[in-house]
């Protein structure tokens, strides 16, 4: 075993890529902030050496662009002139925040801390908008991660950086002023090294024009911080201001409850009024401080409505901005969507708000080491304990700059006695350019599962490896096996399924298409996952399939899939509609077509068929997701998915209906207006949530929130089901004081 270990990390080490960092531009006089980069100071920098990334790698580029990029002491400022020849053309379509609709758009990637893994990303538009994302795991996921990186990218993340746009008979302009009190940074002997990204985006054209050049090798390499080029700033150090938010609410919230009788139901509604406070400190260049005090998450969008037809519990993203600040680094995924850590654990039960009187998070670099800690008290509610949660992650470079170990331990305590601890070790090793190894042990400890005998090592713990190579273009696979234990119960994390060993594969060819090709690339792909029980060795689940993935230069794509399950269920499942499975092996292929419209007009979206057969029934499916700028004011979304159902053997057929819309109105960069209105025959009800933001300024906030569930089936109990389950109406106004 050590000589193995050994030998990986000789080849991890080879893996390491040298790289020559280019001194930035500090800059020799005063910037006016205008959105017109025309100051004598922007003369005296040198603008960027762009290639053509896309629709051809390293093509002509078809229309003039200069970036330039430098710095002073307090910020990073980024300027773009995009000239056009049809000025007419620029696609402007929103003035929504954090909305992208096919816009042009300006941006730099910076990978602040410099380890080829994480960065900060932000981009505009030509109406000025603010886009600002936080990247992980080097934008990455088996074949370059889908769109926006296959979750590798976190778009709740938000953070003050300030930008000015320009459009007029030449193209557009702008001026980004990003401080460096927002981006966490190492010093070292006076100098800071960053990595850096710069590009345009043509949407009309598909085209985007970058710097560095990056080989297109991955469908997110725009965005990727292992091929950014290393940047150095002299003599800056973080400021460390002291960012303190108080916040003040108000509303009615009504609910419709059975009275004790269980004869009818009664609406209570009580006026809710509460004030808390926020506060954001950097303790250090490289370590900030989130504390939290009545913390209230009245703002944030409501959940998307989800139609489940499988025996697994659903799973919901965090959006809430307070869990976002590096959130990857607390990344320990045991699975598609298992992880040991599940932030929505936290003041989330059973989809109910769970008050939480307070907590802090500390994030940040501590030496060689990547530090984040998060504990959080809850009250109690209901049969739900007070409860204290804590997260403790540590992770440093290993071998090379583009390998990581480290640990995991989290912890759930209740004042009534309960209580769940686990811990975890995982290490990432780089073998080569494309070669990737990881490893991953977990275990859990619960009251209910503590007796004389102890805890079972096998029984509360979980194992996986896995060996990727990650290119889109060429072959690619990744290989991996993974074990959990029986009472394997992450208190503070997420689990789907538990008791099982399983083996997962995928192999992958992809195809870079000449220039004059109408395709970009295109790629066929072979894969499969097969879990057994622990018990006795028994098949529980398979899936095995292929599909074939086309993109086009006009940003266009297209899938076709086919795939292959069975499952062993132990006991009858039950689906909407009084639809059910029984108990036994099923076997059951389904297929399924997907096309998706350009990016760049200002009607877009995608439709996507399937069918086949479904456990021992049929299942045919179709969905349609399109969006459409009325204006740059008004956007209109929305999308529909309609399911069949047919159980022939039993009589059962089910129609399932989810329809979304949702309309963003943005009046101009500071007033907005997001209505989004859900309809799910599964669950019979309308979902409503409409939510008013004026945005004075970075950290100045009035919102104005309406929520209200309704049921669309009253008759389908006794007594008759109220017309509304809940209605909410609040208010809630922040300021941030900066110190």
């Amino acid at each position: 075993m050590i000589r193995i270990l050994l030998l990986l990390a000789f080849f991890a080490g080879q893996a390491a890529h040298a790289q020559t960092s280019t001194p930035l531009a500090r800059l020799g006089g005063p910037i006016d902030l205008d959105g017109y980069p025309d100051e004598l100071a922007w003369e005296s920098v040198a603008p960027l050496e762009l290639r053509m990334y896309e629709p051809i790698s390293d093509g002509a580029m078809t229309e003039r662009t200069e970036i330039r990029v430098a710095y002073d002491d307090d910020y990073v400022y980024v300027s773009g002139r995009m000239f056009d020849s049809d000025p007419s053309q620029i696609r402007a379509n929103t003035l929504y925040r954090d909305r992208y609709s096919g816009d042009d758009t300006f941006a730099i990637v910076l990978d602040t801390y410099n380890d080829n893994e994480n960065a900060l990303w932000f981009f505009t538009t030509p109406t000025g908008v603010r886009f600002d994302m936080a990247v992980s795991d080097d934008a990455a996921g088996f074949g370059g991660g889908g769109s926006f990186g296959g979750g590798s990218v976190n778009q709740s993340w938000d953070t003050f950086w300030d930008v000015v746009t320009q459009v007029d008979e030449r193209g557009w302009f702008a001026e980004m002023r990003i401080p460096h009190s927002s981006l966490s940074f190492q010093e070292v002997d006076g100098q800071v090294t960053m990595g850096l990204i710069a590009y345009r985006y043509i949407s009309r054209k598909g085209e985007r024009q970058i710097y560095p050049l990056i080989p297109p090798n991955w469908s997110m390499g725009f965005a990727k911080p292992s091929r950014a080029a290393d940047v150095t700033m002299q003599g800056i150090t973080s400021q460390k201001p002291l960012y303190i938010t108080p916040y003040v609410t108000g509303g009615a919230t009504g609910l419709n409850q059975l009275n004790d009788a269980g004869t009818a139901y009664t609406y209570d509604s009580e006026f809710t009024r509460q004030a808390g406070l926020d506060f954001k400190y950097a303790l250090t260049s490289n370590l900030t401080l989130d504390a939290t005090i009545h913390t209230d998450f009245a703002q944030v969008e409501a959940d998307d409505q989800q139609v489940n037809l499988s025996r697994f519990s659903l799973f919901f993203p965090e959006k809430r901005q307070f869990f976002q600040e590096r959130s990857a680094l607390f990344d320990f995924s045991t699975g598609r969507r298992d992880r040991l850590f599940h932030s929505r654990q936290i003041g989330i039960n059973d989809g109910q708000t769970v008050r939480i009187l307070g907590g802090g998070r500390l994030v940040g670099k501590v030496g060689e080491w990547d530090l984040g800690v998060i504990n959080m008290q809850t009250e109690s509610q209901g049969d739900l304990p007070a409860e204290n949660f804590g997260v403790l992650r540590l992770r440093r470079k290993v071998v090379n700059d583009q390998s990581f170990a480290g640990v995991m331990g989290t912890s759930r305590l209740g004042d009534d006695g309960s209580w769940n601890l686990a811990y975890g070790t995982d290490a990432v090793l780089r073998l080569g350019d494309f070669e990737i190894l990881e490893m991953k042990w977990a275990q859990t400890f619960e009251d209910d599962l503590v007796d004389a005998n102890g805890v079972s090592l096998t029984g509360s713990a979980y194992a996986s490896a896995q060996l990727q190579r990650q290119t889109d273009i060429g072959w690619s696979f990744r290989s991996g096996a993974s074990f959990a234990g029986e009472d394997y119960r992450p208190g503070v994390g997420f689990v789907q399924r538990t008791d099982y060993w399983s083996y997962s594969w995928d192999v992958q060819y992809g195809w870079l298409m000449d220039d004059e090709a109408a395709l970009k690339t295109h790629d066929g792909s072979l894969y499969g996952s097969a879990y057994m029980r622990n018990e006795d060795g028994s098949l529980e689940s398979l899936r095995t399939g292929g599909s074939w993935d086309f993109d086009f230069k006009s940003s266009a794509g297209a899938r076709f899939s086919f795939n292959y399950l069975v499952e062993d269920l132990t006991e009858d499942l039950s689906f909407p509609k009084d639809t059910s499975v029984p108990a036994g092996r099923h076997g059951y292929l389904e297929s399924e077509a997907r096309y998706s419209m350009p990016d760049g007009g200002l009607f877009r979206g995608s439709v996507e068929v399937r069918g086949g057969s479904f456990f021992d029934g049929w299942r045919y499916g179709a969905q349609i997701s399109p969006t459409w700028n009325v204006n740059r004011f008004i956007e209109l979304s929305g999308s529909y998915e309609f399911t069949r159902l047919e159980f022939p053997d039993r009589d059962q057929q089910a129609n399932i209906h989810l329809v979304g819309v949702r309309s963003q109105i943005g009046l101009n960069t500071k007033l907005s207006l997001n209505g989004f209105l859900q309809y799910n025959t599964s669950a019979n009800i309308v979902a409503s949530n409409l939510r008013f933001r004026y945005n004075m300024a970075e950290g100045n906030d009035l919102w104005i929130v309406y929520t209200e569930n309704l049921n669309t089936d009253r008759f389908r109990e006794t007594p008759v089901l109220p017309t509304s389950r809940n209605r909410t109406v609040l208010l809630k106004y922040t300021y941030t004081f900066i110190r």
